[in-house]
C-alpha cells in the first residue's frame, strides 16, 4: 500500500482563497477594528486573496487576525476539498466552502496536537494509538464537503483528549507539575517562578506575568495567553504551545 502523505498543518495563505478573511464574523472590539458579518469579505482582503495590511495588522486594530491559526485548514479546503476552486470565480460554492472552514480547522487542530504528542519520546507506548487516531481524523478530513459539514467533531475530540492528557502526563513525569488546569490566572504574577511541568490546560493567563519563569515541559493546551509576558521565560520542551499562542503573548521578539 502506498504511504499516505500527511497534511501540512501550518497555514499557507498563498494556496488559500482567503477563507479566514471571509467565513467568520468579526465584532468590533480590541481585537477587531470593524464589525464584519459571516460570509462577507473583510475590507482589507485583496483581489489576490491576500491581506492588504498584513504587516500592520496590530497597529490597524486587527490583533485578532494575528493570533488566528487555521493549522492549514484553509489551503486544504481550497486545494483538496474544493479542487482548487474559489468562492469568487465559483460563487455557488461560497456557502458550502465557508461552512466547511470551522469543521476542518478543528480537525486540523486535533491533527496538530496528535503530531506534537507523537514527538514525545516519553509517550512512546502511546504512539500506536496516537497514530491510529491521527489517521482516522485525517481520513475524515479528506471527505466530501457535505460529509465534512455533518461530522461530529466533538466525538473525535472526546476520543483524542484522554490520549493527549496521558501523553502530557508521561512527558511531565519527574517535574514539579503544579496543576493550573482551567484556572483563572488573569493578571497573576509568576515572575521567575519554578513552573516546570505545570499544567495550564485551558487556563486563562491573559496579562499574566510569566517573565523569567521556568516553564520547561509546561503544558499549554488551549491556554489563553493574550498579553501574557513571556519575556525571558524558559519554554524549552513546552507542550502543545501553538504559534498563535506565542503571537498573542508578549515575547522577547517584541522587544524594540
Amino acid at each position: 500500500m502506498e504511504k499516505q502523505e500527511l497534511p501540512v498543518l501550518e497555514a499557507d495563505c498563498a494556496r488559500c482563497a482567503g477563507l479566514c478573511c471571509v467565513a467568520p464574523a468579526f465584532a468590533k472590539s480590541s481585537d477587531f477594528a470593524i464589525d464584519k458579518p459571516a460570509g462577507q469579505a473583510c475590507r482589507n482582503l485583496g483581489g489576490d486573496f491576500r491581506c492588504r495590511i498584513h504587516e500592520q495588522l496590530p497597529e490597524r486594530g486587527f490583533r485578532g487576525c494575528v493570533v488566528f491559526d487555521c493549522f492549514g485548514a484553509g489551503q486544504r479546503i481550497t486545494q483538496e476539498t474544493f479542487g482548487g476552486r474559489d468562492w469568487r470565480s465559483a460563487p455557488e460554492i461560497a456557502g458550502p466552502m465557508f461552512a466547511t472552514l470551522p469543521v476542518m480547522r478543528q480537525l486540523h487542530e486535533l491533527l496538530w496536537l496528535l503530531d506534537e504528542a507523537l514527538r514525545l519520546d516519553e509517550a512512546r507506548r502511546l504512539h500506536p494509538k496516537l497514530r491510529a487516531a491521527r489517521d482516522e481524523i485525517d481520513t475524515a478530513a479528506g471527505g466530501a464537503p457535505e460529509t465534512l459539514r455533518g461530522l461530529d467533531v466533538g466525538a473525535y475530540r472526546k476520543a483524542v483528549v484522554p490520549l493527549l492528557r496521558k501523553a502530557s502526563e508521561l512527558a511531565r513525569a519527574g517535574t514539579r507539575r503544579p496543576d493550573h488546569s482551567g484556572a483563572d490566572l488573569i493578571g497573576r504574577r509568576f515572575r521567575g517562578a519554578d513552573l516546570r511541568g505545570a499544567s495550564f490546560r485551558g487556563a486563562l493567563l491573559i496579562g499574566a506575568d510569566l517573565s523569567g519563569a521556568d516553564l520547561r515541559r509546561a503544558d499549554f493546551t488551549g491556554a489563553d495567553l493574550r498579553g501574557a509576558d513571556l519575556r525571558g521565560a524558559d519554554l524549552t520542551g513546552a507542550l502543545f504551545l501553538t504559534r498563535s499562542q506565542l503571537r498573542a503573548a508578549v515575547t522577547d521578539t517584541d522587544r524594540p
